[in-house]
C-alpha cells in the first residue's frame, strides 16, 4: 500500500511541476520583426501583365514579324507543336478549324476559337514554352503571334504585330459568343457598407 501511496505522491509532485514550470508546448511568441519586405512598384509592375482582350490594353511594347516568328517557332515550339502548328508530340493543331464551332466537328485553334487576337499573345507570354512559362521576350511572343495568326490565314506574310496592330485583327469567332446574362455576372462587388 505504501508504495502505491509513493507512486501517487511522485505523480502528483510531477503534474505540480509541469503545471508551474514553462512549458514547450505553448506557442512561440511572434517576432517582434515583421516578415517579408514591402513590395515595390517596380516588383508589382513585373507581375501586373494582364491583357485586355477586346482592345489590347496592357499589352507591352514591342513588334514581331510572321518571319521572326516562324524562327522563333522552330527554335522554341515545334517539339511540342508539329511543323507548321498542325500538331506534334504534345498538342494537336493550331491551324484550320475555322468555322468549325458552327458544326458537330469542332476544330479548337487560335483562329477557330479565339473572339480576340490579344488572347493569343496572353496565353502565349504567360503559359509558353510549356517548361519555361514566361521566359520569352515581348518582340517573341508578338512575333510567334504573328506567325500562328498568318497560319490560319488571318494576316498576310509581311504582317508585323505589336499592341497596336494585334488587336486590329479581325478573327473569325468574334460574334460567335452569347453574353452571359445571369444575374451574378452582374453583381458588384462589395467591401463596405453593403446593402
Amino acid at each position: 500500500m505504501r508504495s502505491r501511496e509513493l507512486v501517487l505522491a511522485v505523480a502528483v509532485a510531477l503534474i505540480v511541476a509541469a503545471c508551474a514550470a514553462p512549458t514547450a508546448s505553448r506557442l512561440p511568441e511572434r517576432p517582434r520583426v515583421g516578415f517579408g519586405q514591402p513590395i515595390s512598384e517596380a516588383d508589382l509592375a513585373a507581375w501586373n501583365i494582364d491583357v485586355r482582350t477586346p482592345d489590347g490594353l496592357g499589352l507591352p511594347p514591342g513588334r514581331g514579324t510572321v518571319a521572326q516568328g516562324k524562327a522563333v517557332y522552330e527554335a522554341k515550339c515545334v517539339a511540342c507543336h508539329g511543323p507548321e502548328a498542325k500538331g506534334g508530340s504534345m498538342y494537336g493543331t493550331m491551324v484550320g478549324g475555322i468555322g468549325s464551332f458552327k458544326t458537330n466537328a469542332r476544330v479548337l485553334t487560335p483562329g477557330s476559337m479565339y473572339p480576340y487576337a490579344p488572347i493569343l499573345f496572353d496565353y502565349v507570354r504567360r503559359a509558353m514554352p510549356m517548361d519555361r512559362p514566361l521566359t520569352m521576350t515581348a518582340d517573341e511572343v508578338y512575333a510567334v503571334a504573328a506567325y500562328i495568326l498568318h497560319l490560319n490565314g488571318l494576316v498576310p506574310a509581311d504582317a508585323v504585330m505589336d499592341q497596336s496592330s494585334l488587336p486590329k485583327v479581325q478573327m473569325p469567332n468574334r460574334d460567335g459568343f452569347i453574353p452571359d446574362d445571369r444575374p451574378d455576372t452582374s453583381a458588384v462587388r462589395c467591401m463596405r457598407d453593403c446593402k
